[in-house]
């Protein structure tokens, strides 16, 4: 299994939801094979473009003034095993946020709360070749449809943030491909 590509965008893009499509960093960045990319830009995804189906049956489309977002494309069959991965990443990120501080801390499902107020967006799909994850941070919070925190109001640079969840995630990765090579199977 190739090594997970990470990159970190310092150019702003918008996320509608389109951009959860499998190619797509290859297409935007060129960044072919197992891969996350972090960028920074507003979030509104309207009905349409929504994967999340109970979102779709409540009516309730995303909206962020300014979120980061990590996109990931893994080249693999399971769509469980992309579930996996997409609870793994929400989980670095929990894990990053307590060990540098934030405080109220709660974690439900793939979504991540500080006190009560939303600080995070995430969805895994399935594409025809791929398993597509969407994880976003808000940075700020004006006009969300939901009570939310952001890093702004945790004093945390956005592209700071980015760099350590990724570079925590590809960790992750490297040691559980690391893990998997090292072991001698029982016969």
């Amino acid at each position: 299994m190739p090594r997970l590509k990470t990159h970190v965008s310092e150019l702003p893009l918008d996320y509608d939801g389109a951009q959860l499509a499998p190619h797509f960093l290859y297409k935007q960045f060129d960044i072919l094979g197992d891969a996350v990319v972090a960028f920074v830009g507003a979030a509104d995804v309207r009905l349409d473009h929504m994967v999340d189906l109970t979102d779709v049956k409540k009516q309730a489309p995303i909206y962020s003034p300014k979120m980061v977002h990590f996109l990931g494309e893994f080249f693999i069959d399971s769509f469980q095993e992309g579930i996996w991965l997409q609870h793994l990443f929400v989980c670095n990120v929990y894990e990053w946020l307590w060990e540098n501080g934030v405080k109220g801390l709660r974690r439900r499902g793939n979504d991540i709360y500080v006190g009560e107020k939303k600080f995070s967006v995430s969805i895994a799909t399935k594409s025809p070749v791929s398993v597509l994850i969407h994880f976003a941070a808000n940075v700020e919070t004006e006009g969300t449809p939901v009570p939310t925190v952001g890093l702004r109001e945790l004093d945390i640079a956005p592209l700071t943030f980015a760099k350590a969840i990724l570079a925590k995630f590809d960790f992750e990765m490297e040691t559980g491909l690391k893990a998997r090579v090292k072991a001698t199977p029982r016969t």
